[in-house]
């Protein structure tokens, strides 16, 4: 059963190796960030699943142990998944995140398994496979990273969306609010134009979720670069 989760963005930005001189624009996330990773420790879980957006073709299961890098980034920083053997693939970019999010805060509170979803699957799949991790242990902890639209501005990666303000609005009310009908209905085809990346795995948040009436609190919103970061704990 679901007993806690924590939302957080997945930029490589959110390491001030990676960010360099422009580090400080991203403290109040870090902060954020920190605080829901230290949530989950205090909801003593069994089991926690670190749940990301895939990189084109990286999809699936990683196990405890899997390495990420960020030398893709400029930066000479390897981080691993929780302990365990070297995994036979190396970690997406966000749970690479996830992994410097918990290594962070020290994690040493309960066994750790990544799983990387493709932009391309549905909502049902997604809350399917939330449902899954639910029920695999007496209690379970969701980390749950993903970014808002990417449209937000000229400058954003994706360019100025009129439609991005209304979607990180109404994702931001349900991460804020532990909706899991309003996360279950947002819009792939939207997410999708607006680079939201966030949608399916807040999906598989919404599916693990269902009748374990958690309550959710937004603590970070902002769209540093144009791009929608969202930071919220539920427990």
């Amino acid at each position: 059963m679901l007993v806690a989760a924590a939302v957080t963005p997945c930029p490589p930005l959110l390491l001030p190796y990676v960010a360099t001189g422009a580090a400080p624009e991203l403290d109040a996330a870090r902060a954020a960030c920190a605080d829901a990773v230290g949530l989950l420790a205090a909801a003593r879980p069994d089991r926690l699943y670190v749940v990301g957006p895939a990189d084109e073709g990286a999809q699936g299961v990683f196990p405890a142990g899997a390495r990420g890098s960020f030398a893709g980034f400029g930066v000479d920083l390897d981080v691993r998944l929780g302990e365990g053997p070297d995994g036979d693939r190396p970690l997406p970019a966000s749970l690479a995140v996830g992994a410097w999010l918990l290594t962070r805060a020290a994690w040493a509170d309960a066994p750790i398994e990544g799983l990387a979803v493709a932009g391309a699957t549905t909502a049902d799949d997604c809350a399917a496979s939330g449902r899954e991790l639910a029920a695999s242990a007496e209690r379970v902890a969701l980390l749950v990273l993903g970014d808002g639209s990417a449209c937000r501005t000229v400058k954003a990666p994706g360019y100025l969306d009129e439609r991005a303000a209304g979607f990180d609005a109404e994702a931001a009310r349900a991460l804020g609010t532990a909706d899991v009908a309003a996360l279950l209905a947002l819009d792939a085809g939207l997410a999708a134009e607006l680079r939201a990346a966030g949608r399916a795995p807040w999906q598989v948040l919404a599916g693990a979720a269902e009748g374990a009436g958690l309550d959710g609190r937004l603590l970070f919103e902002d769209a540093p670069y144009g791009v929608g970061y969202f930071v919220a704990a539920w427990s």
